[in-house]
């Protein structure tokens, strides 16, 4: 929630304004508070503020290399399963991590034949995609390059339709083989309430507006 309840009604309604203009915002709800200084604390999804680093996703494209070592140079796609395979190491986790986490991961693994690896990754294409279905005026799948919360999303997708549930809006989230919901209800969110709702999504995630 934010601690600043001026800051709650000022930015967000603004923001509002050139949303329901059809305008797709640089800054969602909840990074405009956090852009003004506002502490937040995240909902049961997760953090309003993005993360600091991008972090990897299924069907993202990157480039593995290990320093002197011409063989050990791949382009490798992220399994939708969030894992990647790569020579010596095997199957890696990758989705939801930073390149520099996997390099570590890979390098760890890789020792036991290479002494001190130098091991690089970095993310050549990005392959997250949301998809928003139900009740917009464009729904399917939209490949996100950035982080884009549930109030954008509903933008890419041109608004709801007039007869979408508009408080009855859900996220749906493949975790494993388990699957999470979050609820989302855009009425209290266009009057400044409830904005630990608008979560920045994930790619995967499936936006439902019934």
């Amino acid at each position: 929630m934010i601690n600043d309840r001026s800051s709650e009604t000022r930015c967000p309604r603004k923001a509002l304004r050139s949303l329901m203009a059809g305008v797709l915002l640089p800054l969602s709800l909840g990074a405009c508070a956090w852009f003004e200084g506002d502490s937040l604390v995240g909902g049961p999804a997760g953090s309003l503020e993005p993360p600091t680093d991008y972090l990897i996703g299924p069907e993202d494209v990157v480039v593995i290399s290990v320093w002197k070592e011409e063989g050990l140079e791949q382009e490798v796609i992220v399994r939708p399963d969030g894992k990647l395979s790569f020579p010596l190491a095997g199957d890696v986790a990758a989705a939801g991590r930073t390149p520099e986490q996997v390099q570590r991961d890979i390098a760890t693994k890789i020792e036991r034949y290479i002494p001190d690896p130098v091991v690089t990754v970095s993310v050549k294409e990005i392959g997250n995609k949301i998809y928003v279905i139900g009740q917009v005026k464009r729904p399917g799948a939209y490949v996100i390059g950035r982080y884009v919360d549930v109030v954008q999303a509903l933008t890419l997708a041109e608004g709801l339709t007039p007869f979408a549930a508009e408080n009855s809006i859900k996220i749906l989230r493949r975790q494993g083989t388990e699957e999470q919901v979050f609820p989302f209800e855009y009425a209290e969110v266009k009057k400044g309430r409830g904005l630990e709702q608008n979560i920045f999504l994930k790619g995967g995630d499936v936006v439902v507006v019934p």
